[in-house]
């Protein structure tokens, strides 16, 4: 347990030390364009991640960069993506918000709230004709729980009885508005229950109980048994996007979310189970260094070329 736990820590490690580097590079001028962050929600895609195949597909939202990691991107190609150079998984032509690396499983993010679940739904029903038999799974907010596309993802996925795993990382915050002024009833896990789709709501900040969870939901989804919802109860640590000032939260809210979220209880918890601290430090040291070898290539990447920005595109 203490080897999983010390392996999930440095694959978190690796994805906060990711995006505090995407920060101070929108900082310092040399990300441009809009970009979410992921602090404090890094147990979802790394336990998440791990229960699925190499032929499996994997959308994200905008909020996306700690799934194509933990899918397996590599941090130089999907740095210089944000930093928009030639090298970038996409050319540069994707930017923080729209990237993808189909290579790696990873079928891409999208800005348009909630748009992952039908795409989802049509790979997932794509694998039953093509013969790949493939297992989609969708990353959502809770924000995107509202959104018509998501619900009707849903019901075809149901009655059809399609392998999608609906993501919710519910972190109490639809954009700038609490979840809980936004709904009657915040029970979001309540709704593809009555679509008919197994719907589980766990603790969003435990990476092997994510992995347990999804794993064996995957599994069954992948045997006929259809779509299932996963809700992780998570929190985001930073802005709804870098610039976000965040005055709509409260000292004592933030200072609960810095307590629980997945970083601080690993390192409690291992130390706990009697972790010298050094070991655990290095978890740390070492995907900040990986973070800068990655962001000092890329930054020495060539731009992209402007007259190339129409390629790929398809009406």
């Amino acid at each position: 347990m203490r080897e999983r736990l010390m392996a999930d820590l440095r694959a978190m490690w690796r994805v906060r030390a990711f995006e505090e580097k995407a920060q101070a590079l929108v900082e310092s001028g040399d990300i441009r364009g809009s970009v979410h962050l992921c602090n404090g929600q890094e147990a979802g895609p790394v336990g998440a991640c791990d229960a699925l195949d190499a032929a499996d597909a994997l959308y994200a939202t905008y909020r996306g960069h700690g799934w194509a990691i933990a899918r397996g991107t590599p941090l130089h190609p999907l740095m210089a993506e944000l930093l928009g150079r030639s090298t970038g998984v996409n050319g540069g032509r994707g930017g923080s918000a729209y990237l993808s690396a189909p290579e790696y499983g990873f079928y891409g993010e999208n800005s348009i709230v909630g748009a992952g679940a039908p795409i989802a739904v049509g790979a997932a029903l794509a694998g039953r004709h093509d013969g790949s038999h493939r297992v989609a799974l969708t990353v959502f907010g809770d924000g995107a729980m509202n959104q018509g596309a998501v619900h009707e993802a849903m019901n075809f996925a149901a009655a059809t009885r399609l392998p999608v795993i609906f993501v919710c990382e519910n972190n109490q915050w639809s954009e700038l508005t609490p979840i809980r002024e936004a709904v009657r009833n915040p029970a979001l896990s309540d709704r593809p229950r009555a679509l008919g789709i197994t719907s589980v709501r766990i603790d969003g900040n435990d990476p092997e109980l994510i992995r347990e969870t999804v794993s064996d939901l995957v599994e069954e989804a992948r045997d006929g048994g259809g779509p299932a919802y996963v809700e992780l109860d998570t929190q985001r640590l930073v802005g709804h996007y870098v610039g976000d000032p965040g005055q709509y939260r409260t000292r004592e809210e933030i200072a609960r979310d810095r307590e629980r979220e997945p970083i601080a209880r690993a390192i409690r918890e291992l130390t706990a189970a009697g972790v010298p601290a050094d070991e655990i430090a290095q978890a740390e040291q070492s995907a900040r260094d990986e973070v800068e070898r990655a962001a000092k290539a890329a930054l020495a990447d060539p731009p992209a070329d402007s007259s190339s920005a129409k390629e790929h595109i398809y009406a």
